[in-house]
């Protein structure tokens, strides 16, 4: 890295989620400018700030709009930095506040999950310019109906890897309350390890199949614009896990395993159409009126036909299921379905690897180390560097870790550090 480094650094809601935690990131930032460092700062809002906040529109409202929502969210995170200026500039250092919209963070017009089409900086470049450190609301832009929008979950990560690749940053460092990206949920197998690099590849993998650490777009954004991640810890500041292009030189050894990290998410349910006439469109038919009203599918099985008949089965987020299931009822009868189920009791499980491209055999020893452990599989979804299944969400602890030790990944003693709570 050069010996002047720009850097861009988000910090998470438990970051920032007191006065003193705020003290905290300002003494790190200030340490980190005073080795010589350009330095631009995103901040998300402070603790359960976006939640409260929620809860007051639901107080005073049964179906607040887009547009107000947005107004009212985006508070949260200009809260946040303007009382992390105030801290920095308690302790000597230059530091202006810029929201979204002053930034010139351009996004498209979607209130509530907006996409950032363009990133113009000129204040933060005449800010760092000007020896200050800039801190920027997270989360949030502006339209091109010049409509202030937020950019949905995660958006603060997708703000700071989207400014360090408009800005051309060194690195872009993520603050959160975990101290990298590890092979498992810690929670779930106390063995779990970090891990010191991962390729864009397989955090977008991981961060697809249910990894929190890291927002999904914010990855992809990073990937496409080669931005290196670094994924830290705020209450610890030790050295956290690298996501980058390739694979850095002497990191790399023999003994790697194929294996970087079994992954869990609990958050989807399965909508299965049952007796569904084998023939052309049917699929076309389901699946277009769902993307239609914005439900997210993920995996996608069809039974072998049957007597003229099929079974379709998907899985979305729970979150959907209200949305599509009156969809899905209507196309089932449409096309002479038989029949709709649910089942909101899954869990999905995913082995996430690059060494998986030249490693035949993964997809089979998974197989049989949950059939070992009487773990029934009801889906299967593959990549060339990831192997789904989806299994009743009783089996979901049994599953990962017995998985976690078949594939080498255990640590052999038990993760010590403090971990989040989270819901």
């Amino acid at each position: 890295m050069k010996s002047v480094a720009l850097i861009v650094q988000k910090y998470g809601g438990t970051s920032v989620a007191d006065p003193e935690r705020m003290r905290n990131v300002a003494r790190h930032i200030a340490t980190t400018q005073s080795q010589g460092n350009q330095l631009v700062i995103v901040v998300s809002a402070m603790g359960k700030a976006t939640d409260n906040l929620l809860d007051l529109a639901r107080q005073v409202s049964s179906a607040p709009t887009g547009r107000e929502m947005d107004m009212l969210l985006t508070t949260g995170e200009r809260i946040s930095m303007s009382l992390l200026c105030m801290a920095l500039q308690d302790l000597g250092v230059d530091a202006m506040s810029f929201t979204g919209s002053q930034v010139g963070i351009i996004t498209d017009t979607v209130h509530g999950r907006a996409k950032i089409l363009e990133i113009k900086g000129d204040r933060v470049r005449e800010a760092l310019s000007e020896g200050k450190v800039a801190v920027v609301a997270g989360f949030q832009g502006v339209s091109t109906a010049k409509e202030i929008t937020t950019l949905g979950r995660g958006g603060s990560d997708t703000t700071a890897v989207a400014l360090a690749a408009a800005l051309k940053a060194d690195v872009c460092e993520i603050y959160t309350d975990v101290t990298g990206v590890f092979t498992a949920d810690p929670r779930i197998v106390p063995q779990a390890r970090k891990l010191k690099h991962l390729e864009f590849d397989e955090m977008l993998e991981m961060a697809g199949a249910g990894s929190k650490v890291l927002a999904l777009r914010s990855v992809e954004f990073a990937r496409n614009h080669n931005v290196p991640i670094h994924v830290r810890s705020s209450f610890t500041w030790e050295q956290g896990t690298w996501v980058t292009g390739e694979v850095r030189k002497g990191e790399q050894n023999m003994e790697e395993p194929i294996i970087s990290g079994v992954v869990h998410d609990a958050s989807d349910a399965k909508i299965t159409v049952l007796g569904v006439p084998d023939q052309p469109g049917v699929s076309a038919a389901l699946f277009e009126p769902l993307a239609s009203a914005n439900v997210n599918v993920d995996m996608i099985v069809q039974n072998t036909s049957t007597a003229g008949t099929t079974d379709i089965s998907f899985t979305l987020p729970k979150t959907d299921v209200a949305n599509a299931q009156p969809i899905v009822e209507r196309i089932a009868k449409q096309v002479g379905a038989t029949g709709v189920t649910q089942d909101t009791n899954i869990a999905k499980i995913s082995l996430v690897g690059a060494g998986m491209r030249s490693s035949p055999g993964i997809a089979a020893k998974m197989f049989r180390v949950l059939a070992d452990n009487n773990v029934n599989i009801e889906m299967i979804s593959t990549s060339t560097i990831r192997i789904s299944v989806v299994v009743a969400a009783p089996m979901l602890e049994k599953a990962v870790r017995s998985l976690h030790t078949a594939f080498d990944l255990d640590s052999g003693e038990d993760y010590s550090a403090p971990l989040p709570v989270r819901k």
